[in-house]
């Protein structure tokens, strides 16, 4: 039995991305920039999209790295759904670029909403408050 070529590019942009994302924080500046990039690394599907990677994405010495600065220009000619820059944008200002406002958070879906909510507690450096479904 084959794998289906698109089940098979699939995977091996899911491996692409997943490299990428453990290079990146390796390579993160500081406290601030390991949250967003853990932020974007549990999100997936905005570092899925090729031209998102590319804007990200700069080549230096120690090997790839997030160039946030390159993402806040081009942010809405990326083709992200609204879902998608809504969540960049809160990215971004975790690292001090934009103006993306918090009440933002109310646009974000059950998936999307606990990720924006460990970054923000990994960049306050709270490691004890939990974060999922109330019971």
């Amino acid at each position: 039995m084959t794998i289906p070529e698109a089940e098979t590019e699939t995977r091996e942009v899911s491996d692409e991305v997943s490299r990428l994302c453990n290079q990146l924080l390796r390579t993160a500046k500081t406290p601030r920039h390991r949250a967003a990039v853990q932020a974007l690394a549990d999100e997936r599907t905005i570092l899925e999209v090729p031209a998102a990677r590319h804007a990200l994405v700069v080549d230096t010495s120690r090997g790839a790295r997030a160039n946030f600065e390159g993402l806040s220009g081009i942010q809405y000619g990326l083709g992200l759904d609204e879902q998608q820059r809504t969540f960049l944008g809160l990215v971004l200002s975790m690292v001090g670029i934009g103006i993306t406002t918090l009440a933002s958070v109310e646009d974000l879906d059950d998936r999307r909403l606990p990720i924006i909510l460990r970054a923000i507690l990994r960049l306050a450096g709270n490691d004890t408050i939990a974060v999922g479904t109330r019971l």
